[in-house]
């Protein structure tokens, strides 16, 4: 197998936990004999810092030419005085656009040696696993016109979708709802907007195609209470781009952690991969930083671009192994669990790479019997 990865570590505590899943990704490709090249480019501050663009069209024709894009976080609050089209945000939403993705997966588990991380009960959260599926490319994010004009103090933004956007969207949904529980929960707002009326008739119409799936509606508002008082009710969960964004980092508390919340972009020319978190400058550089969402995103890059399915799957087992043995970084270090230890970025890195490494030896040699 042989994979062409853009590398874009971005800002804050990107380039750390970066560097641990590009660790993870060079480990797969050793031990199994593949051929994984990594090829590095700037977005968000750094590259304004450097270039005076937050996507400069290097990184951007590295990023087309690649098989995948790993993103690490973007974001530095002494950017935040430029106009909202030269901000760091603004080169991720367009090399989102530029990619052509336009279906999000952002996987939500609870992960049974983290109950004491989450301030939800762990009768709530046992064994919830929850795959939302957020459309990218449309909606508030997208929608023109949109302007902020300081001279009458008024801001627009428009959420606007096509039938079409919507469809495309909702048959990923219950393709991945098919390969798992067969459900899935479709959010809108349509006793109110216009779009999510349009929204809803459309997921309607989609899932006449797909008779073992159970569809249901929610709206978000309910939606939202629902999720932290019965997460175990949902499989997938379909949403456009605004709802999507708040929901799924609001099921950042079910993990613990938004540092646990890997995601894929999947759909268009070259699919992205970053995890949930932001770029937190707060801490970077301190070794506080959670990797495993990262770390778990290069599970998905395996999964979705190199259809490596048995590494994907060795990756989260390794996670799942070391925070069965204790270990934890700061923002998952709670409770009173007895043998916790808290580690560094790094040292959490260094933990998954030996778990993971021993586990593809174990198959090998399994295979070799």
């Amino acid at each position: 197998m042989r994979l062409k990865i853009a590398v874009l570590a971005g800002d804050g505590i990107g380039p750390e936990v970066t560097r641990e899943a590009t660790n993870i990704l060079r480990a797969v490709a050793e031990l199994g004999g593949h051929e994984f090249t990594f090829v590095e480019g700037l977005l968000g501050g750094v590259a304004i810092t450097a270039t005076g663009s937050p996507l400069p069209t290097a990184t951007l024709d590295a990023a087309l030419d690649s098989d995948a894009v790993l993103l690490g976080a973007v974001g530095d609050n002494k950017f935040n005085a430029l106009p909202p089209d030269k901000r760091p945000e603004a080169g991720l939403l367009q090399i989102r656009q530029a990619l052509g993705g336009f279906a999000n997966l952002r996987p939500s588990i609870a992960y049974k040696a983290l109950s004491a991380s989450s301030p939800l009960r762990p009768e709530v959260t046992e064994n919830v696993d929850i795959l939302f599926v957020r459309e990218l490319l449309g909606g508030l994010y997208f929608g023109a016109p949109r302007e902020w004009n300081k001279e009458t103090n008024e801001a627009i933004n428009t959420m606007r979708y096509t039938r079409d956007e919507v469809v495309r969207v909702a048959r990923v949904a219950f393709e991945l709802a098919g390969k798992r529980r067969k459900k899935v929960t479709s959010v809108d707002k349509a006793n109110v907007l216009e779009v999510s009326q349009l929204w809803r008739a459309t997921v309607t119409e989609v899932a006449k195609d797909y008779p073992g799936v159970t569809l249901e509606h929610q709206l978000v508002d309910s939606m939202a209470m629902h999720i932290m008082n019965t997460p175990r009710n949902f499989d997938v969960v379909l949403t456009e781009n605004l709802f999507g964004d708040i929901l799924s980092d609001e099921a950042g508390v079910i993990t613990g952690s938004l540092g646990m919340l890997p995601s894929a972009t999947i759909g268009g020319a070259v699919n992205l991969y970053e995890p949930v978190h932001g770029s937190a400058p707060d801490i970077a550089g301190t070794g506080k930083a959670n990797p495993l969402g990262a770390i778990l995103t290069a599970a998905m890059v395996l999964r979705h671009s190199a259809n490596l399915e048995q590494d994907a799957r060795a990756v989260e087992q390794a996670v799942h192994q070391v925070l069965d043995a204790g270990y934890r970084t700061a923002d998952i270090a709670r409770g009173s669990q007895a043998g916790q230890q808290t580690v560094t970025t790094q040292e959490m890195g260094k933990r998954v790479h030996q778990a993971l490494t021993e586990s593809i030896d174990r198959r090998q040699s399994m295979h070799a019997v």
